[in-house]
């Protein structure tokens, strides 16, 4: 096979575009953070910050993160505000993943299972790690098996197949409402191809930043319940 085959073959095979999508996406957020934090970690040396004195992007981001912070704190509570380095990472990346294809020639990573699984995967081996490096290994266990003695042989086994099916769950709630709001707004958009479809759009961006949310908060909750000490008593 030649490059220009190989080349076409990946370019017009769907799946194959929407790994490159996401592996762009993730790639350039990443970058973002690196330099990010290289700026913010100059600053400091400097001792620059100042008050800005106009609206910038930079006054932008901050509002943002400062918003999304202060939602944190109310799921997780303000101890564990270490962890919003994954949270933001993973609202910004699916939320990304999910405009991008409204984008018309575009698609959208998050209407492929694999993609999903794999940001699925990485919050469940996170927030299990959060829990045993907190609780360690043996107490981390424990709560998978009740406040009661004698429904542990029943619980256990249940609470750790709970935890596992969050994966499925996590990447089944994602794929599907993205890939019906994408059906749903090509289907409208077609139908309308001679008006500017803005309230169509507008609603698919609007199921973009929700699916992002939920899919956030969840991972936020998992997190809460995966360190703190009380969870196996609420």
């Amino acid at each position: 096979m030649s490059g220009y085959t190989f080349l076409q073959a990946i370019t017009t095979d769907t799946e194959t575009q929407k790994l490159l999508v996401a592996g762009s996406i993730m790639t350039v957020i990443a970058t973002t953070g690196v330099l990010a934090a290289a700026k913010i970690n100059s600053a400091e040396k400097r001792k620059a910050f100042i008050a800005p004195k106009r609206a910038s992007l930079t006054t932008v981001f901050d509002f943002i993160f400062e918003a999304f912070i202060k939602f944190h704190d109310s799921v997780a509570g303000p101890q564990n505000r270490r962890y919003v380095s994954l949270s933001v990472s993973v609202f910004f990346t699916i939320l990304l993943m999910n405009l991008i294809g409204l984008i018309p020639g575009m698609v959208s990573p998050t209407t492929t299972v694999s993609v999903n699984v794999a940001i699925a995967l990485i919050v469940f081996l996170s927030f299990n790690y959060y829990g045993i490096r907190e609780q360690g290994l043996v107490n981390y266990l424990k709560h998978f098996a009740g406040p009661v003695w004698w429904l542990a042989p029943l619980l256990f086994p249940l609470e750790i197949l709970s935890a596992v099916l969050r994966v499925l769950t996590l990447n089944l709630r994602l794929y599907w409402n993205i890939t019906a709001d994408h059906i749903v707004l090509g289907v409208f958009t077609e139908l309308t191809k001679y008006v500017v479809p803005v309230i169509f759009y507008g609603l698919g961006a609007f199921v973009c930043f929700m699916q992002a949310f939920v899919f956030t908060t969840l991972t936020m909750v998992y997190i809460f319940l995966a360190v703190d000490h009380g969870a196996e008593e609420h």
